[in-house]
């Protein structure tokens, strides 16, 4: 039972959550013992050579000049001669509006359906369980595979921690050229201009440091409090959605199901009472850090360190500790 996990760059730059779904796949191959590569699409040997210092049995580079710009037609008939050549169980890839719109052809090309948006697995009698969320991350559910492999996985970001990608032992990963053969009549889609998310003044899944407020700070003059341990911290200032909703900080600061994903060393949470909608954009924080007035509240029991106690009293303190260590 081999593992592929399918890469996404742009412009030979790689995506955060390839590396996400890379250290996934070598996770669950671990645990399977069995081996994983890699794939990448595209044209160049740029992206697929630095792959080959990482743990993998091989480094398959899809290359064709139909592939050079992305089309749901090209990815998804390329990648599906792949998977007959390479014959793997389990294909994962990083949940992406790339991925997202060519899996389900690509899936559906096999007989199967995809598991999308995945946050967590686990293996149960030789095989991957993937869990999965409902109704805004109310509700936790567990798909297992039916029927013959292949089978197809997306991964939530910010799901697995990018850090934990394993190097290679000894010999690094060959690299395998792979030249699907397709068409110009193949391919129905013009492609035109990559989608892009509107510009965002703070993009919060690159901070290492995220500090973020909720309803507890109770007014939005109250937010320059908060903003001060950020400042001491060098961290970005996020927040819960309330926070944003009011206009106290503008929508980009959101973190939460209907903001963004983050996944930083340190993630601050201060007057937040862990809505599971908050829980779902910050989970993949390596370290947690809470303070409410509130002892029962929902985000200690998520929370690495907590600090029980008003935050006015709280933030101050903690803002002269960090300046008389730095």
């Amino acid at each position: 039972m081999s593992i592929l996990a399918v890469l996404e760059h742009s412009g030979q730059a790689w995506h955060r959550m390839s590396w996400e779904t890379l250290a996934a796949a070598q996770q669950i191959a671990a645990e399977l013992n069995t081996t994983v590569s890699a794939a990448v699409v595209g044209t160049g040997e740029g992206p697929a050579a630095e792959l080959t210092g990482k743990r993998l049995d091989r480094v398959y580079l899809v290359e064709h000049e139909l592939l050079a710009q992305y089309t749901p037609d090209g990815y998804s008939l390329a990648l599906g001669q792949l998977m007959k050549r390479a014959q793997p169980a389990l294909v994962l890839f990083p949940h992406t509006y790339q991925v997202r719109d060519f899996l389900p052809k690509l899936a559906t090309s096999f007989g199967k359906v995809a598991v999308t948006d995945a946050i967590a697995h686990r293996v149960e009698n030789g095989a991957a369980v993937f869990v999965r969320q409902l109704f805004q991350g109310k509700v936790n559910v567990d798909v297992r595979f039916a029927g013959e492999a292949p089978n197809f996985a997306s991964l939530q970001a910010g799901a697995y921690r990018a850090d934990r990608v394993e190097s290679a032992e000894g010999q690094p990963a060959g690299i395998e050229k792979f030249r699907p053969e397709i068409a110009a009549t193949e391919i129905r889609t013009r492609p035109l201009e990559r989608f892009r998310e509107s510009q965002r003044a703070v993009d919060l899944t690159a901070a290492e440091i995220i500090v973020s407020v909720g309803r507890g700070i109770q007014e939005a003059q109250n937010i320059a409090l908060v903003q001060q341990l950020a400042d001491a911290l060098g961290a970005e200032l996020g927040a819960s959605r309330p926070i944003c909703d009011a206009g106290w900080l503008p929508m980009e600061r959101q973190v939460g199901s209907s903001g963004q994903t983050v996944a930083p060393k340190m993630y601050m949470a201060i007057g937040i009472s862990g809505a599971i909608q908050h829980l779902v954009g910050m989970k993949g924080s390596r370290t947690v850090v809470a303070i409410n007035k509130d002892a029962n509240a929902p985000i200690f029991e998520v929370a690495d360190y907590g600090i029980v106690g008003d935050l006015f009293q709280v933030v101050p303190e903690l803002v002269e500790a960090v300046k008389k260590v730095r």
